[in-house]
């Protein structure tokens, strides 16, 4: 994947598990029109690369680590700032890192949109929608990157409720 210029949470419309997978500034061409849902790779999980498993737990750790102050109510509007800046990070890494077989790479650009979503509601910037969710959600997003791509070791976040 080459950088993407843009906040990936603005370039990326992001829809539970169905996503648009185009973006500018691609080394490949994911198609345009409809959204696409995840899949697996022939029943099997996709490839990750070093650069995705790093971005990956970084992010996850990051989440985890905020999701019991989210759930409590206790995540100041600083705190739920740097967390979306520092999964913002996490994610442009990803992208100007990875190294996917494009049909991988297609099915990440479902999971990155989902997380650009979350990371929008953790901004604050989906009304309606309490920032708690986006913490929520990005978590939901980890857990079904885990269902669908071989990452050794990788947990799922533990939801309450």
């Amino acid at each position: 994947m080459k950088p993407i210029l843009l906040s990936l949470s603005a370039a990326m419309l992001a829809l539970p598990l169905m996503v648009q997978a185009a973006g500018p500034a691609h080394h490949h061409d994911h198609g345009a029109g409809a959204p696409q849902s995840i899949q697996l790779n022939a029943g099997k999980k996709w490839a990750t690369d070093d650069a995705l498993r790093q971005g990956m737990g970084a992010i996850r750790t990051l989440v985890e680590n905020a999701l019991p102050a989210a759930h409590a109510g206790k995540l100041t509007t600083a705190g739920y700032d740097a967390l979306a800046n520092d999964i913002d990070s996490r994610i442009a890494y990803i992208v100007s890192s990875c190294k996917l077989d494009p049909k991988a790479d297609a099915q990440l650009h479902i999971v990155i949109g989902e997380l650009a979503g979350g990371v929008d509601t953790i901004k604050g910037k989906q009304p309606g929608q309490a920032r708690a969710m986006g913490v929520v959600n990005v978590s939901q997003t980890l857990n079904t990157y885990g269902k669908y791509f071989n990452h050794p070791g990788w947990r799922a976040i533990k939801l309450p409720h």
